[in-house]
């Protein structure tokens, strides 16, 4: 394995109501030094869950996304508010973006979003055992719940509508957890 490059500096660049743009100077493991930029995102995390309305179909939500300018099906997602566990900030998502909160939770896996130049990631969830249940979200418009059958993620992968790679990856992730192929770990209440 590589040698990590060593930080040499880190200095603040910009700042907005949701991120931080850092640059930072790097020196290689070779005597290479280069300038590094990245976001940091603030808060305390964010989720992504997949959950299963029943044993064939799964949540899907269409929202606007702002930095494609235009509507994507995607999975359930947020930050994860101050204090709030990971398995209560799914749940909360849940009630608030489709309606339904959830009795199981299964943790699978962190994916990075942007190595090169984000800092932060998401947390993937399987949730199923599902209940009606609303909350309130903070969306600006009502999300519309589009159930989509297991056995055809292969169709929604086709789909123009359905671009976001960490959904993508979250619903594959699933499929590996329902198939056996892949071990999650059970988030106690």
């Amino acid at each position: 394995m590589q040698k990590k490059p060593q930080i040499l500096e880190r200095h603040l660049v910009a700042q907005s109501r949701l991120f931080r743009v850092e640059s930072f100077d790097l020196r290689f493991s070779n005597g290479v030094e280069r300038t590094y930029e990245r976001l940091v995102p603030g808060g305390n995390g964010a989720v992504m869950v997949v959950a299963l309305l029943d044993d064939e179909h799964v949540a899907l939500i269409r929202e606007y996304g702002g930095g494609i300018e235009d509507y994507t099906l995607t999975l359930p997602k947020g930050a994860i508010d101050l204090g709030e566990s990971l398995r209560d900030a799914c749940n909360r998502e849940l009630q608030e973006e489709i309606g339904f909160g959830a009795h199981e939770f299964v943790y699978l896996k962190k994916l990075s979003l942007s190595p090169s130049y984000m800092s932060g990631g998401i947390d993937v969830v399987f949730a199923r055992n599902l209940y009606p249940s609303q909350l309130e979200g903070d969306e600006p418009e009502p999300l519309e719940l589009v159930p989509w059958k297991l056995a055809e993620l292969h169709e929604l992968y086709g789909r123009a509508d359905c671009t976001e790679g960490r959904a993508i990856a979250a619903l594959a992730l699933a499929q590996e957890y329902l198939a056996g192929r892949f071990q999650g770990e059970v988030l106690e209440p």
